[in-house]
Formats: C-alpha cells, sequence, structure tokens
C-alpha cells in the first residue's frame, strides 16, 4: 500500500491511498482522483517523508499545541494568517462540521428559499433544514431578517468517503 500526499489545484491538502505508483498513476489518468474538499480533479503529488515507526510515544506534554487534545468536542478552530490555506487539521474540522450539519437536516432542494420563507413567517413547522438558493435568494432572505448561511457541499459528503 502506498500513500500519498497530494494538493488540488486550490491549495487543499489531502491524503491517497493506493496499492502501488502504477495505480495512482491510472487513477489519476482517468481522472478518478479528486480533491475530498472542492472535488477539483488538478492533483499534483506532494513530496512526502516515510514514516518509521521507533516505538517512542509522545507524552501528553511533548504534544504539539493544536493537538486534538487541545480541542473542546464539537468545536471548529482555524488557525493561521488571513488569507492563509486552511491546512490538514483545518480541513477535517471544517469537514466534520458539514458532515454533522447534513447528518441533522432536511434537504429541500431548490426550494430552500420557499420553505425558509414559510417557516419563518409561521407557515411551516420550524426545522432544519438545507438546500440550494440562488445569490438573488440569498440576499432577500437576509434582507427579510431570515437567517441563512451558505455553504460549501464537497461531492465527497454525499457518500462513505474511504
Amino acid at each position: 500500500m502506498k500513500v500519498l500526499n497530494l494538493l488540488c489545484a486550490h491549495q487543499h491538502a489531502f491524503e491517497g491511498w493506493f496499492a502501488s505508483e502504477d495505480d495512482f498513476q491510472g487513477q489519476l489518468a482517468r481522472g478518478l482522483v479528486e480533491c475530498p474538499l472542492c472535488s477539483d480533479k488538478g492533483i499534483q503529488k506532494m513530496p512526502s517523508a516515510p514514516r518509521l515507526n521507533l516505538g517512542v510515544q509522545l507524552l501528553p506534554a511533548a504534544m504539539p499545541s493544536g493537538s486534538a487534545n487541545d480541542q473542546s468536542a464539537g468545536a471548529v478552530a482555524l488557525s493561521g494568517q488571513a488569507g492563509s490555506h486552511p491546512g490538514p487539521v483545518e480541513q477535517a474540522a471544517l469537514l466534520r462540521a458539514l458532515r454533522y450539519m447534513v447528518a441533522n437536516t432536511e434537504d429541500v432542494g431548490d426550494r430552500f428559499a420557499d420553505r425558509a420563507r414559510a417557516m419563518h413567517y409561521g407557515d411551516l413547522e420550524p426545522r432544519n433544514i438545507r438546500g440550494q438558493a440562488t445569490a438573488r435568494e440569498t440576499v432577500e432572505l437576509l434582507e427579510e431578517g431570515i437567517d441563512v448561511m451558505p455553504l460549501p457541499m464537497p461531492a465527497a459528503l454525499k457518500e462513505t468517503l474511504q
């Protein structure tokens, strides 16, 4: 098994597991390798160092800051300078948050604006929904005082990510 560090054209870093270098190159040539965050297929292989398991474990005091132990459950914390690209930890946190949102909302598709408006004015029972709205519909909802938030929905959230 070959584990490769990959990067899409939008600077999203992720890991890919392949049977061999030929398997990676074949999948790349057929357009089967894509970024799990933005679905971009402009993927390049990044240099990586081999992992050497020497039996040494980090003690909690020696763990680098920003480790999973520093984060409270369910929190999403982004670090870095303004305009910088999120690293793998931030990307993973975003995907976890989006998966949680998908699991806890109803997809109303392109009827989102109508449903959100009906719930706001009491015509429908309030519930957590998600769906698609045009930029104009989103602005109109916000102007009416209806809380909506555009979110990226990577294709990876529609199916189990392996």
